[in-house]
């Protein structure tokens, strides 16, 4: 019998595993309508009984779901058809992860394989041949297989429609807020502040365009930094000091334990290492350690944002995990941002309070420009186009190839700006979004961000009394819905105010980049 590939293995073993956990899902479909039988007084009971206090959120997150949750037997079919209800993201990601091949990018005379992790590489080349090659040739690959990706995706919104309507929701994005209680206007607040604010990433875009002494500015520019490299070289222990005093505004407890967990107590696979993963991330449990895998290099000033960043996970849930219950430790996906990027924010204003340079300030600025244009300005314009894409389908239009192209390239053109050149195979960039095959989860990111600015910028102006706010807000977990905890710490996204702090903030990044050049 001929051994199976690698990846056929792990394909085999992905769809064994989808199988039996549709199984399951199936078999436990009883459980909730069990649950919301019980008499709307007895629940009430249940939620104010004291020796269910600790799981009171969770009731009350099971009963809200009252209404929409369907009879055992309709519940179960639901469940019985989990294997196909992805399928369309399923297909995607064979497309883009294995079956896509984009050829190589002349470097230097030396052919360089282009792949999804190298293309980000690319755009950030000085040599503007590089950039433009790399684009050309991605995105040749999306635009011969236009009909089958617009297909694919069209798959994956019908089906998000269809959960919807059986649920008794009005709409995709409704259902895919309720879980976490955000009402649709807090996404609509985000995009419409957004827009209106959209001047000053035009007025970033122009300097950009002005400072590389380009004619036009195409995609394939903008991620090259103004600043291509700056001497830095800082050894792992003496980066966990310039966090720890970054991070000093958290006050002694929060930066002892920081220190302690990234040099004695051992949190950190620091090193890059023979088959170890590339990247980054943090993991934690309830009562063990937090984990933090690392590939530091120590003349990247990069690894020690990744490492301040890791370590803002960490000690969320380091705090969380102290503070609550089993069942109320894990925070939601909705806050999981938070922490990391507002720690972020607290060693960017130390490094530009301490640059000792003008080089060494332009290029903290152009870096923290360019993350907050990542992250605010793209990720509301992908959640602009998940709204407008699924609106689409539910008004009952067609959500044809023609449709996705031009939807996509009006918010491009809007988002970019008059001096940006737009690029005919631009149109098709939805396509090459995995994002899009979760939806309405991209705006997440937009709103960690505005959360975290609004919050760091609280405890680096504020008191001992906005600090506290913030700590207490690492220690709550997923005790209350994430609206009411960011909104205790000093953040509310029910309101324009926190997005429209984060574009000032934006605005300030800018004029001081402007004026050291």
């Amino acid at each position: 019998m001929a051994r199976l590939s690698d990846h056929a293995c792990s394909q085999e073993m992905v769809s064994q595993y989808t199988g039996l956990a549709t199984r399951i899902q199936s078999a436990a479909s009883f459980i909730m309508p069990q649950i919301l039988s019980v008499p709307v007084k007895k629940l009430d009971e249940f939620m104010t009984s004291e020796c269910l206090s600790d799981y009171r959120i969770t009731l009350e997150k099971i009963v809200r779901q009252k209404k929409h949750i369907l009879s055992h037997k309709e519940e179960r079919i639901l469940a019985m058809q989990g294997e196909i209800a992805g399928s369309a993201g399923d297909i995607f990601r064979k497309l883009n992860d294995t079956d896509f091949k984009f050829g190589h990018v002349k470097v230097d005379g030396e052919d360089v394989a282009l792949t999804q992790s190298s293309y980000s590489l690319f755009l950030e080349s000085p040599n503007r041949k590089v950039r433009k090659s790399a684009f050309s040739k991605l995105f040749e690959k999306y635009c011969e297989f236009e009909n089958t990706l617009a297909e694919t995706y069209n798959a994956s919104v019908l089906q998000d429609v269809y959960q919807a309507r059986v649920r008794h929701f009005s709409s995709a994005r409704e259902r895919s807020l309720f879980a976490d209680d955000v009402p649709v206007s807090v996404y609509d607040n985000l995009i419409n502040t957004v827009r209106e604010h959209l001047s000053i990433n035009h007025r970033y875009l122009r300097l950009h365009k002005k400072m590389l002494k380009l004619n036009s500015l195409h995609f394939y520019d903008t991620y090259v930094p103004l600043i291509d490299s700056v001497d830095w070289k800082c050894e792992y222990g003496d980066a966990v000091t310039l966090i720890g005093e970054a991070l000093a505004p958290l006050g002694p407890q929060y930066v002892r334990t920081l220190k302690k967990g990234l040099t004695s107590d051992r949190w950190v696979d620091r090193y890059e290492n023979r088959g170890k993963r590339s990247g980054a991330f943090s993991a934690g449990g309830y009562d063990v350690a937090p984990y933090i895998l690392m590939n530091y290099k120590p003349d990247s000033l990069q690894s020690v944002y990744t490492l301040a960043h890791e370590a803002g996970h960490s000690m969320h849930t380091w705090y969380s995990a102290k503070n609550q219950h089993f069942a109320n430790y894990d925070y939601t996906i909705f806050v999981a941002e938070v922490a990391s990027t507002f720690n972020e924010q607290l060693l960017t204003d130390h490094l530009l309070k301490t640059a000792k340079n003008r080089r060494m300030k332009a290029y903290i600025l152009d870096r923290e420009i360019n993350q907050l244009r990542a992250t605010a300005i793209r990720q509301t314009m992908f959640a602009e186009f998940e709204k407008v894409s699924h609106e689409i389908v539910e008004s009952g239009d067609a959500l044809t190839l023609e449709r996705l192209k031009n939807e996509y390239t009006a918010l491009v053109k809007t988002y970019f700006g008059p001096d940006f050149t737009f690029d005919d195979a631009l149109a098709m960039e939805w396509s090459r979004i995995p994002h899009f095959y979760s939806a309405f989860y991209v705006y997440k990111y937009a709103t960690g961000l505005t959360a975290a600015t609004a919050l760091s910028q609280k405890v680096l102006n504020g008191n001992a009394d906005d600090r506290d706010a913030y700590l207490n807000f690492l220690k709550s977990g997923a005790s209350a819905f994430p609206l009411g905890l960011l909104k205790k710490a000093g953040a509310d996204l029910t309101t324009p105010a926190p997005v429209v702090a984060l574009m000032q903030r934006f605005e300030s990044l800018v004029n001081q980049l402007e004026e050291l050049f």
